[in-house]
Protein backbone atom coordinates (compact mmCIF):
# COMPACT_ATOMS: atom_id res chain seq x y z
CA UNK A 1 0.00 0.00 0.00
CA UNK A 2 0.99 3.48 -0.54
CA UNK A 3 1.65 5.75 2.18
CA UNK A 4 0.91 9.50 2.13
CA UNK A 5 4.14 11.07 0.40
CA UNK A 6 4.72 8.79 -2.45
CA UNK A 7 3.25 9.97 -6.18
CA UNK A 8 1.39 7.90 -8.31
CA UNK A 9 3.50 7.97 -11.48
CA UNK A 10 2.14 7.25 -14.71
CA UNK A 11 4.30 4.41 -16.59
CA UNK A 12 5.87 4.92 -19.91
CA UNK A 13 6.28 3.11 -22.66
CA UNK A 14 9.22 3.09 -25.47
CA UNK A 15 7.53 4.14 -28.97
CA UNK A 16 6.47 1.13 -31.54
CA UNK A 17 8.10 0.73 -34.47
CA UNK A 18 5.63 0.42 -37.53
CA UNK A 19 6.92 -3.24 -37.86
CA UNK A 20 5.83 -3.89 -34.08
CA UNK A 21 2.41 -2.69 -34.69
CA UNK A 22 1.78 -4.48 -37.77
CA UNK A 23 2.54 -7.47 -35.92
CA UNK A 24 0.81 -7.00 -33.06
CA UNK A 25 -2.34 -6.29 -35.01
CA UNK A 26 -1.61 -9.29 -37.47
CA UNK A 27 -1.49 -11.80 -34.57
CA UNK A 28 -4.88 -10.61 -33.00
CA UNK A 29 -6.71 -10.66 -36.32
CA UNK A 30 -5.05 -13.94 -36.94
CA UNK A 31 -6.24 -15.47 -33.39
CA UNK A 32 -3.06 -15.75 -32.49
CA UNK A 33 -3.18 -13.15 -29.21
CA UNK A 34 -6.31 -11.31 -27.50
CA UNK A 35 -5.71 -8.01 -26.93
CA UNK A 36 -4.61 -8.48 -22.88
CA UNK A 37 -1.66 -11.26 -24.39
CA UNK A 38 -0.72 -8.89 -27.02
CA UNK A 39 -0.29 -5.73 -24.67
CA UNK A 40 1.30 -7.97 -21.81
CA UNK A 41 3.88 -9.47 -24.67
CA UNK A 42 4.66 -6.24 -26.42
CA UNK A 43 4.39 -4.19 -23.10
CA UNK A 44 1.52 -2.17 -24.97
CA UNK A 45 -1.57 -0.29 -23.41
CA UNK A 46 -4.35 -2.21 -24.76
CA UNK A 47 -6.39 0.81 -25.51
CA UNK A 48 -2.92 1.80 -27.92
CA UNK A 49 -3.62 -1.95 -29.45
CA UNK A 50 -7.35 -0.71 -29.96
CA UNK A 51 -6.45 2.51 -31.42
CA UNK A 52 -3.66 0.40 -33.54
CA UNK A 53 -6.84 -1.81 -34.95
CA UNK A 54 -9.17 0.66 -35.60
CA UNK A 55 -6.10 2.59 -37.39
CA UNK A 56 -5.88 -0.99 -39.54
CA UNK A 57 -9.35 -1.35 -40.28
CA UNK A 58 -9.69 2.36 -41.44
CA UNK A 59 -6.56 1.63 -44.04
CA UNK A 60 -8.12 -1.42 -45.03
CA UNK A 61 -11.29 0.10 -45.82
CA UNK A 62 -10.10 3.11 -47.69
CA UNK A 63 -7.26 0.88 -50.10
CA UNK A 64 -10.45 -1.39 -50.72
CA UNK A 65 -12.22 1.73 -51.67
CA UNK A 66 -9.65 2.81 -53.78
CA UNK A 67 -9.60 -0.52 -55.50
CA UNK A 68 -12.88 -0.63 -56.30
CA UNK A 69 -12.57 2.95 -57.86
CA UNK A 70 -9.34 1.80 -59.82
CA UNK A 71 -10.98 -0.76 -61.69
CA UNK A 72 -14.03 0.56 -61.89
CA UNK A 73 -12.40 3.34 -64.30
CA UNK A 74 -10.71 1.24 -66.31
Amino acid sequence: MKTHNEHWRKKSYQKATLETKLLVVDQILSGQLSNNQASKKYDVPRTTISYWLRKYSTLVQQNTILKKNVCIAH
